[in-house]
């Protein structure tokens, strides 16, 4: 098994604390595991830049599962739910309230749902908030698969037999009904989308006179004489003549 762990990046220092790494310093001794800590590097949506492409490389090398592990406990981190086959959304009875449970993003994407340290005070009533929750999306946003709702105490390793059980079912569902591979597909055409906007954006910015345009405009937009909108519609307007590639610039009038 290999275990992608992603850490959040600081926005001033570039620096990540790789405290997954650290939490599972004795599961890195089992051989049979291998652990790979990333830092997003101000990437958004709880994964990093090439989270992906680490996964192939560690499904090449020939790893069974692959377990992605996301920065984000909030409401936007939702890459893993385009990147994963099977996604799986950990809680603890001190998540938050009712109503939060309800309305969170996060909420909607999971296949599977886990309370750990369900020995502690409330894991029963959230449990029950979930289970409420699901049965209001009912043949919905799940259809075709009842989404389980288990409860695990990692610690002491009570639920994980139940948890892998559950992913197997999830896999086979997907296997039978045609979704995995629609899945992998849909996947393939987001990865390769993504590639393309970071090679143009990059391109535009590097390898055109975008940057010097943008400069030459900035003290206009301070003023609010112009827009950014306005100067974004001009370097576009370049990007699409091919002019932006030239050194000649229009003139200021």
């Amino acid at each position: 098994m290999a275990v992608i762990a992603v850490d959040p990046t600081s926005p001033f220092t570039g620096g990540a604390l790789l405290g997954d790494r650290i939490r599972m310093e004795s599961v890195s001794l089992d051989p049979g595991v291998f652990i790979r800590s990333m830092a997003t590097r101000g990437a958004q949506g709880g994964l990093a830049t090439t989270t992906e492409e680490v996964a192939d490389v560690l499904e090449a090398f020939g790893f069974d599962r692959i377990l992605i592990e996301t920065v984000g406990v909030g409401q936007t981190e939702l890459d893993v739910a385009a990147t994963a086959e099977t996604t799986v959304l950990v809680l603890v009875p001190e998540s938050g309230d009712g109503i939060q449970t309800l309305k969170a993003g996060v909420m909607e994407i999971a296949e599977l749902y886990v309370i750990n340290k369900s020995d502690r005070p409330g894991a029963e009533k959230l449990r029950q908030e979930i289970e409420v929750m699901l049965g209001i999306r009912k043949g919905n946003a799940f259809a075709g698969w009842e989404a389980p709702v288990l409860t695990t105490v990692a610690s002491q390793g009570e639920g994980i037999g139940d948890l892998v059980a559950a992913l197997d079912r999830h896999h086979d569902y997907l296997a039978s009904s045609g979704k995995l591979a629609e899945r992998r597909k849909r996947r393939l055409a987001d990865r390769t989308r993504a590639v393309v906007n970071r090679a143009i954006r990059q391109w535009v910015w590097d390898e055109t006179r975008a940057e010097a345009l943008l400069a030459r405009r900035l003290d206009d937009v301070a003023a609010g004489t112009r827009s950014p909108y306005e100067v974004a519609a001009e370097v576009l307007e370049h990007v699409r003549n091919g002019s932006a590639a030239e050194p000649r610039m229009l003139n200021d009038e």
